[in-house]
């Protein structure tokens, strides 16, 4: 690798780590909006992602740029389409954090209902994954990147448990009925986030070891040939 080739190499890891921490502080303050149901939180989260997503369509450029000017091969070519793969993905994390901010919009101005699962415990578990796909990108973790993997059951078992408990409470208490439907949509996003976090553990098990696992999750605990 040419000197000039590995410095807009360390320059786009950086600026794709830069978009995951906004990513996650994204995520992080639309649940706390949820939590104290705080509409100026929820604000706040809608409007800096012209931000997030300004940085993703950067990030898309500089891959485009250093494809067409230095032609990379290898682990260097993977490289740069596991960031453009992993830039999508951080980019619908922000997504994800704007719609649950816009239903704290709805749910601050709602008389406030008991919450029928933990969301709260169910955001922290889909952040430690986005946390730690991260981290996996930073060191090249296999190990990391299929625990990530693995984790996103557990969200999804609790993803699956919210739309009976959220049935149940809607037929208790048809009245806060819009109410418990925001709080589902809530569930859906986070569990979407939970997807996206483990999207991209497996980007970083193809940037390692050359395996395309997508749609094969199951065969991302068998060792692959490393190149």
């Amino acid at each position: 690798m040419s000197r000039h080739l590995q410095n807009e190499v360390d320059k786009l890891k950086k600026r794709i780590l830069d978009l995951g921490t906004l990513a996650e502080a994204s995520v992080y303050r639309a649940i706390r909006s949820l939590t104290d149901r705080d509409a100026a939180v929820a604000n706040a989260v809608i409007d800096a992602d012209t931000a997030l997503d300004q940085m993703e369509v950067d990030i898309e450029e500089d891959c485009q740029k250093i494809l067409a000017l230095h032609q990379p091969v290898a682990h260097d070519l993977r490289f740069i389409i596991a960031v453009l793969k992993i830039n999508t993905e951080l980019e619908r994390i922000g997504d994800a954090a704007v719609n649950i901010a816009e239903r704290t919009l709805f749910l601050s101005a709602a008389p406030r209902v008991d919450t029928p699962y933990d969301y709260h415990g169910m955001a922290e578990k889909a952040l430690s994954m986005l946390h730690k796909s991260l981290d996996a990108l930073v060191n090249l973790d296999v190990t990391a990147a299929n625990e990530v993997i693995a984790a996103d059951d557990e969200v999804d078992a609790i993803n699956r448990d919210m739309y009976v408990r959220t049935e149940k409470c809607i037929r208790e208490h048809p009245e806060a009925a819009y109410s418990y439907i925001h709080l589902l949509g809530v569930s859906r996003y986070i569990e979407r986030i939970a997807d996206h976090a483990s999207n991209i553990a497996e980007d970083v098990i193809y940037l390692v070891e050359g395996r395309i696992i997508r749609h094969h999750s199951s065969e991302a605990s068998i060792p692959g040939p490393a190149t």
